[in-house]
């Protein structure tokens, strides 16, 4: 059975996999707000900042969600400092929903990466009918709205929609 996806019945997740969910949001949000992803190096340094030491398998498990559950407070507040959000959000608190700023950076993020594809699309395409651009344009905002639960924006295997068809 594959990874949890976003979205995915909570019952299920375990609260290695809520945590990495909620890194894998705030890595994703960061490289919206940045232009690029965070390196390990970038996480590391800001920690030392903060006066927390964070090594590298450390830091793996914890985004992987596999391991034991890391429940070192100091570090949970830590990297909730670094990315701008409560503490709580990474504490494990219940009913802790996902800050407005984050989803708005999300969903900022998602319509980038869609209008990049579409972008891609038209320079590689070269000369394709208007018809065929606009099938693709329908695709890439159906599937868009279809996952903004947090999952990739041209994930197909997350939609039940079909590519477009092509005139």
């Amino acid at each position: 059975m594959g990874q949890e996806k976003p979205g995915a019945e909570e019952s299920r997740r375990s609260p290695q996999g809520e945590l990495s969910l909620k890194l894998h949001l705030l890595l994703d949000a960061a490289v919206a707000e940045t232009g690029r992803p965070l390196t390990f190096r970038d996480i590391s340094e800001a920690m030392i900042a903060r006066g927390v030491k964070l090594s590298r398998a450390r830091w793996s498990y914890m985004k992987d969600g596999n391991g034991r559950l890391v429940q070192d407070r100091p570090l949970l507040a830590a990297l909730a400092d670094f990315f701008k959000v409560e503490p709580d959000y990474l504490l494990g608190v219940e009913d802790v929903e996902t800050p407005e700023p984050l989803t708005l950076q999300l969903e900022y993020g998602k319509a980038l990466r869609a209008a990049r594809l579409k972008t891609f699309a038209t320079h590689t395409l070269g000369d394709v009918s208007a018809e065929t651009l606009q099938s693709i344009t329908e695709f890439l905002e159906r599937d868009i709205a279809l996952n903004s639960g947090g999952a990739a924006a041209t994930d197909s295997a997350d939609s039940p929609c079909e590519p477009p068809v092509v005139p």
